[in-house]
């Protein structure tokens, strides 16, 4: 019997229940991202106070309960009734999906809140959730919870209606909220996220004061740090190059104001032969780039090269400097606001409007004429021209070496016989290339994988650390070009991921600390040259395991020190036998496969991005030259009471 449709088969989701429903549509993921994603909706409201100029502490609490509160001391949400819902203003905002007061510019000039949809949906994903507000000399209450409404559990009940608790000489909201466990796989906050997504905030929005509080510490602790940059995006420039060595002491820094458009760049150049562009519109990171890089790039180059004319670097005779001469070594950091943003896709990462690109443009120029035209072509200008020259010097080369790269990029080539084990399957979507550190882990691999869809790259040499060479010397060395043609989508300018071979990039390596710099490394060539591909999320890192315990017939693995004494425990206790794997050339194909590479047995951790500034100073510090700075950062933050596998 066929089943009717008909009118009645259609529903419509009222209020908060489409959020619950498909929590992935509003913040992207259920995984921790999303959990995070929370907090940021809250504190993105506190920061558009901060930068329209109403607020300018901001304090955010992880709570012993696993609760979280965001205070600030901006105007406070209005609690008077809407006209039309009859409901206080600060209930419609946090019951009431696109709603809010940045939809007209008349409040906020600039937000990164576009849609009315952040306090709404934390509370439709929160157990409970609760808002004070203080404002016109009072203060004010109203509470939120999960509670059942006939059949249906629905998510952001008013429990308490707006209430008056007091009297306040100050203005502010805080927001406390707990999420919802049974919506997102984890509800543990991590410290080390919050706190660098607010020390971001910090540097974007000079003067304003953030505060991070970790109470979760124990009886009567807490962790407390302070985030306030004075110098705004100019100390985040230097923030960032930490770990490198400035061609120029102090970065340079410009502002101004083209068709409604504000906007800030910090530069400076290091000796380093990579560059690194942060983009940020009204905070939001901008990890795709958009009209706006487009703009600044652009302009630089224009005014890098007139400037280079008329001082005499180069002649009447001698071809521009391209863009990427002038980027060798730059970090620039470039934060705009502006009215009515347009992203392209979902993700807010790249900016489409392209009235950005203009309005940038026309500031770098102007500014950066008027920053050499006060100080001349002197000391400064000089570093960043020498270094441009010397770069475009190289280029032709690195053009040859890229040819090179590209002639040789089929699995076909002669560079790949014997070295890569490929798939037979066609279809990329299922395929998967282990990056595998020896021949003899490889030759395991090799026959313990299913050779249907998993390929294997051995890696018969330590590969070049990309961080302190240049892309010739790079495209040099004999195991990145074997991964370049592997995977077939060329590197830097070139990327180009629909040639992408593998849906999954695996690098596999021992569990030990030569395996741990064989992963750095190689995680450090695809930051540099290959970037979008762990943007997209193609970049593993396989966790092999660390014991094998054998007792009375039952074994189990075990992958890290710390979970050895419950491994011990549930195999039934002393005596046992206990295998240590001091490397993966040590397991034979059978225990490989069932550890690490079996899709239903395995562990994988994805390699992402969260925070691109961050990872830009780890690598500099962990990868680069500077000694000192390596040693400061491991003394600081090591833990040699652990041995876990990363």
């Amino acid at each position: 019997m066929t089943k009717t449709y008909n009118a009645k088969d259609i529903q419509v989701l009222e209020g908060l229940d489409a959020v619950r429903l498909r929590p992935g549509m509003y913040i992207g993921t259920t995984g921790p991202k999303g959990l995070h994603h929370l907090i940021w909706e809250i504190v993105d409201n506190a920061i558009d106070e901060a930068a329209n100029k109403f607020c300018n502490r901001i304090i955010v609490t992880l709570n012993k309960d696993g609760s979280v509160t965001v205070e600030d001391n901006g105007r406070g949400i209005p609690v008077d009734i809407h006209p039309v819902l009859k409901k206080s203003a600060v209930e419609v905002v946090y019951t009431e999906l696109h709603a809010g007061g940045k939809f007209n510019n008349e409040n906020y000039a600039y937000s990164g809140g576009l849609h009315g949809v952040g306090a709404s949906v934390v509370n439709a994903l929160s157990k409970w959730c609760n808002v004070v507000v203080q404002r016109d000399g009072k203060k004010y209450e109203i509470k939120f919870a999960l509670q059942k409404v006939g059949a249906k559990l629905k998510g952001g009940q008013v429990v308490q209606p707006l209430k008056e608790i007091g009297k306040s000489t100050t203005t502010g909201t805080t927001v406390t909220f707990l999420p919802d466990d049974s919506i997102f796989e984890t509800v543990e906050f991590s410290a080390d996220t919050v706190s660098k997504r607010l020390k971001e905030l910090a540097f974007l929005n000079k003067g304003v004061e953030i505060v991070f509080v970790d109470a979760r510490q124990g009886e009567n602790a807490s962790i407390v740090k302070s985030y306030k940059y004075d110098g705004g995006i100019k100390d985040f420039v230097k923030y960032i190059n930490e770990g490198k060595t400035a061609i120029y002491e102090e970065p340079i820094f410009f502002e101004g104001e083209q068709d409604n458009i504000k906007i800030e760049i910090a530069i400076q150049h290091t000796d380093s032969y990579t560059e690194s562009v942060f983009s940020f519109v009204n905070n939001i990171p901008t990890t795709e780039g958009g009209t706006h890089e487009v703009g600044f790039k652009s302009g630089l180059t224009r005014v890098l090269n007139d400037l280079a004319r008329k001082n005499g670097d180069l002649k009447e005779k001698d071809q521009n400097l391209m863009g990427e001469d002038f980027r060798e070594g730059l970090t620039a950091v470039l934060s705009i606001k502006m009215k009515n943003i347009q992203f392209e896709g979902q993700t807010k990462t790249k900016l489409g409007n392209p009235e950005a690109k203009p309005a940038v443009e026309a500031v770098t120029v102007s500014e950066l004429n008027k920053y050499f035209g006060l100080r001349g072509t002197g000391k400064t200008f000089s570093s960043i021209i020498d270094k441009a020259i010397g770069a475009a010097k190289v280029r032709e080369a690195s053009r040859k070496a890229k040819e090179y790269a590209r002639q040789k990029n089929s699995v076909e080539n002669y560079t790949l016989v014997g070295k890569l084990a490929a798939c037979s399957g066609k279809n990329y979507q299922n395929n998967e290339l282990f990056i595998v550190e020896g021949d003899s882990a490889g030759g395991s691999a090799k026959q313990g994988r299913d050779r249907h869809f998993q390929a294997i790259l051995p890696l018969r040499g330590k590969p070049l650390n990309a961080e302190k060479k240049r892309i010739d010397q790079v495209l040099a060395n004999e195991e990145i070009k074997t991964i370049i043609s592997a995977l077939g989508t060329g590197i830097g300018d070139d990327l180009n991921l629909d040639n992408l071979r593998y849906h999954k990039v695996i690098i596999l390596a021992d569990a030990d600390q030569d395996g741990a710099h064989i992963r750095a490394i190689l995680a450090t060539f695809f930051y540099r040259y290959m970037k979008e591909l762990i943007n997209q999320g193609h970049l593993y890192i396989g966790m092999p395991p660390l014991y094998l315990l054998k007792k009375r017939g039952k074994q189990e693995y075990v992958y890290s020190d710390a979970e050895l004494p419950e491994a011990i425990e549930r195999i039934g206790g002393k005596p046992y036998e206990i295998q240590r794997y001091k490397g993966l050339g040590e397991m034979n194909p059978e225990q490989l496969w069932e550890t690490t590479m079996d899709p239903a047995n395995r562990s994988l951790m994805r390699v992402t991005l969260e925070d691109a500034a961050e990872a830009e100073k780890m690598i500099s510090i962990l990868m680069g030259d500077d000694i000192e700075a390596r040693k400061k950062y491991i003394v600081e933050n090591a833990d040699f009471n652990k041995n876990n596998i990363e």
